[in-house]
């Protein structure tokens, strides 16, 4: 049976560095789980794979899209599972890779099938968080969805926002989406995770937040400035610099602020991943027995 490897594990682990050996091995192209990385605009804030490293081997999903494009799970789900086919028939194996959890969960188990929220449905929605704030947005979600409003976070506020747009938007309950069905695959997952120390974790991250300032991270959120309200810079990196420019804080402490929040989304990472019994933790410098392990496979 065809087996689909992925690679997962919190933001700044080693999974580039990994993922290039294996997939040198396997002789199979690299499919990319993040769900910021597919934006073309920001390869520095996202750590996208290099064009060294996609000219080592082939990437799918790294800036194929633009800021102001619409992407979703869902969206990644049906997009993987066509391309999953071309890839099996050349190789038995294919290889995902990537840290945005909602993204490979969808490959793994399938999502819901959530509509797509129209432009002019999201920007009301945003506008009445952005100026009503999150108590107005739950009161709504409240009143249109109070089965899903009972379970939902309610300090997430993407969330409550999301579930507010869709009802909107069909004139249905977000809740008569959510089927939680798992889907069949017609291959075999081999989850690995990747893991280490959480202070050279930490040490690592801080690492590389001082090398996207020095490769541009600063002037690349300054080009997308003009559109900081879209979703896609939602996103750890960008709102810190945001709010230099916007004269909130200095340039030190968005830095600082950038470490200190990526560290608490690399503790969300584990916390998500670490729910799934079937995913086996190594080392990121184990490569020699994590090649072992999937061919143990076989």
């Amino acid at each position: 049976m065809n087996k689909l490897i992925v690679i997962l594990g919190p933001t700044g682990v080693g999974k580039t560095d990994l993922c290039l050996k294996i997939a040198e091995q396997l002789d199979t192209p690299i499919i990319n789980a993040d769900s910021r990385q597919v934006f073309k605009e920001l390869p520095i804030g996202t750590a996208a794979p290099t064009e060294e490293q996609q000219s080592r081997v082939k990437h799918y999903f790294v800036g194929n899209l633009h800021i102001n494009d619409y992407y979703s799970a869902s969206m990644f789900e049906n997009d993987v599972m066509d391309l999953l086919p071309s890839v099996f028939e050349n190789n038995t194996y294919a290889l995902m890779s990537g840290g945005s959890m909602m993204y490979i969960d969808a490959v793994c188990n399938g999502i819901d099938d959530i509509p797509t929220v129209d432009e002019k449905t999201r920007m009301e929605v945003k506008h009445k968080f952005d100026t009503e704030g999150l108590k107005a947005i739950s009161e709504e979600l409240e009143m249109l969805d109070p089965e899903y409003y009972k379970i939902v976070d309610r300090n997430n506020h993407k969330r409550i926002v999301h579930a507010v747009e869709i009802c909107r938007s069909t004139g249905r309950t977000y809740t008569s989406f959510r089927k939680n069905i798992k889907k069949e695959r017609p291959f075999e997952i081999i989850k690995i995770g990747l893991n280490r120390d959480r202070s050279e974790l930490y040490s690592r991250i801080d690492q590389r937040v001082d090398q996207m300032i020095a490769d541009g991270l600063v002037a690349e959120a300054e080009a997308v400035y003009p559109m900081k309200g879209l979703n896609a810079l939602n996103t750890v990196g960008y709102k810190e610099i945001f709010d230099y420019f916007d004269g909130k804080c200095t340039l030190e402490d968005a830095i600082f602020k950038i470490k200190c929040n990526t560290h608490k989304y690399c503790r969300k990472q584990l916390t998500w991943f670490k729910r799934d019994e079937q995913i086996r933790w190594f080392s990121p410098l184990n490569v020699e027995e994590i090649i072992k392990y999937i061919y143990s496979y076989n």
